[in-house]
């Protein structure tokens, strides 16, 4: 998986010039920001249920609202099974499923989504203390261009709540703009079957 995403990010790299018109919207100029590791990982206590309440938004995730993960830590794989849902603009509630686990280059922190129809994205937890939140950035660059989304997932599901407070901070230490992080929308009426 790890050579197929090279190989795809060395061919859009070679073909993307600063004067390619058609650039797809989620790529921007600019370099990934230095974010640093989170230290001495524990991949059991990161295990649950996980709800993002601030997003960079991301083109191929169809939810909009409600969105949940629950990630099942294995043993056997030194990874997670998770599975993410929400509601899509239109109001239908689909679900997900992948893995996001450790890779042997990188520290425990530093992970590698897999979903079956999603292009493999690093996962990096920059910070968390488990029980409140964590902030995730995901990031790739090559060339003179960056494709850049990152989380805030929260232990409940609120908006401006201890979790967004927190990682807005550790993003903005890290060069990470937190304007263009949007809320994602906890109503109601949301139902958390991920």
């Amino acid at each position: 998986m790890v050579r197929l995403l090279l190989l795809v990010f060395g061919i859009v790299g070679s073909v993307l010039s600063e004067d390619t018109p058609d650039i797809p919207e989620f790529l921007e100029k600019g370099n990934c920001a230095k974010v640093g590791i989170f230290p001495k990982f524990d991949l059991r206590r990161y295990s649950g249920r996980w709800y993002q309440t601030d997003v960079i938004e991301i083109p191929y995730q169809p939810y909009k609202r409600c969105i949940n993960s629950f990630y099942d830590y294995s043993e056997s794989m030194y990874g997670f099974n998770v599975r993410t849902a929400g509601f899509t603009p239109e109001g239908t509630h689909e679900k997900k499923e992948g893995k996001i686990y450790p890779t042997e280059r990188f520290p425990a922190s530093h992970m590698l989504i897999d979903f079956p129809t999603v292009m493999g994205y690093p996962y990096e937890v920059i910070d968390t203390d488990y029980d409140t939140y964590s902030c995730v950035y995901s990031c790739v660059d090559w060339n003179a261009y960056k494709t850049e989304f990152a989380f805030v997932f929260s232990r409940t599901p609120e908006n401006n709540g201890p979790a967004t407070a927190k990682c807005k901070s550790v993003f903005t230490k890290r060069g990470i703009d937190f304007s263009t992080f949007v809320p994602v929308p906890h109503t109601d009426d949301c139902v958390y079957r991920a």
